[in-house]
């Protein structure tokens, strides 16, 4: 089962955040920290020689290097690195300096065992993930629709509507009985209607133009 494992990876400057994230996460038997580094500098050394590595939880405010630094930097020297950011902040420009700097998590420091966990397994699975207070954040902040909704044939509203749901294409495949390639297609032409570059953008608009159930 040891191969199953999610391997994670820390990031903080506190040591005692370090201890309390090792200590939410000790029950998880799906979850193996495999390292830990006190700042962005130090991580970035250290992830470029581990690539076993799958999720790193990086704190937002650090010295030498924030939060989004080590995202943006992760993203061009690690892009099989998938980054979860843990924040004492829900402001929505940090939230999305965090997105586009390409993290797919954003979690507040007040989370759970739960909540921490599971959104360690989403991101580990390709799929975003953020706890309610900026979930809801972002919902506050979506810009209503200034042009009516672009034209969706039934199929891609079927596919919209579950990768909201966040299942992924070989679920989706699974479900309506068409191939992975052809549920890949869909979603890539959904994302060019609707001129989203991620999962998070293609939810905002479709909730804008009330697009989802």
């Amino acid at each position: 089962m040891s191969e199953q494992r999610i391997s994670v990876y820390l990031v903080d400057d506190h040591p005692l955040v370090l201890e309390g994230v090792k200590t939410l996460l000790r029950s998880e038997a799906d979850i193996h920290i495999v390292g830990q580094a006190n700042n962005g500098l130090e991580a970035l050394v250290q992830l470029a020689a581990n690539p076993a590595v799958q999720v790193a939880v990086i704190d937002m405010n650090m010295p030498q290097m924030s939060g989004v630094e080590l995202t943006r930097a992760l993203r061009v020297q690690c892009p099989h690195i998938r980054v979860l950011v843990l924040s004492m902040d829900d402001d929505y420009a940090l939230i999305r300096e965090v997105l586009d700097a390409g993290g797919m998590g954003y979690l507040l420091k007040n989370t759970t065992r739960e909540e921490l966990s599971a959104a360690i397994r989403a991101i580990a699975a390709g799929r975003t993930f953020f706890s309610q207070e900026v979930g809801d954040t972002l919902l506050q902040h979506s810009v209503a629709p200034m042009t009516a909704p672009v034209n969706l044939t039934a199929r891609e509203h079927e596919i919209l509507r579950l990768i909201a749901r966040e299942y992924s294409n070989n679920l989706i495949a699974e479900m309506l009985f068409i191939s992975e390639r052809t549920v890949e297609t869909h979603r890539k032409n959904i994302l060019v209607k609707t001129n989203s570059k991620s999962v998070v953008g293609l939810i905002q608009y479709a909730l804008r133009h009330k697009l989802l159930p």
